[in-house]
């Protein structure tokens, strides 16, 4: 019982400080790290940030997976608007919480290119 407790405290504490961080699709073996960036923008007080954030890969391949990371563990949100997984763009929508501030580093990963 006291096991169950402690489970219970622990998921609770760990979803209380969750950040949004956006992870989809194969980022490990067989794809590669085609592009990385650090996307920042300064916080106004009272308004909420929206950044897009545009990637198309010159060479036309595939994407295999996307990851952005809050760097700031804020409250943040991440969105795919447009391409994604399978295509060779993708359109991302940042939004921060009132009054902060973005910072997200963005990783696209790419299939192999068999040219």
């Amino acid at each position: 019982m006291r096991l169950i407790i402690l489970i219970t405290f622990l998921l609770v504490t760990i979803c209380s400080v969750k950040s949004d961080h956006l992870v989809v699709g194969n980022i490990g073996v067989g794809s590669i790290l085609a592009h990385e960036e650090t996307v920042a923008y300064n916080p106004f007080p009272f308004m909420k940030r929206v950044k897009t954030y545009f990637y198309t890969d010159p060479r036309n391949r595939p994407i295999m997976g996307i990851q952005a990371i809050d760097l700031l563990h804020s409250k943040a949100s991440v969105n795919i608007t447009a391409g994604g997984l399978g295509q060779s763009f993708v359109h991302l929508r940042m939004k921060s919480e009132r009054g902060s501030g973005l910072e997200y580093s963005i990783g696209i990963y790419v299939g192999p290119d068999f040219q």
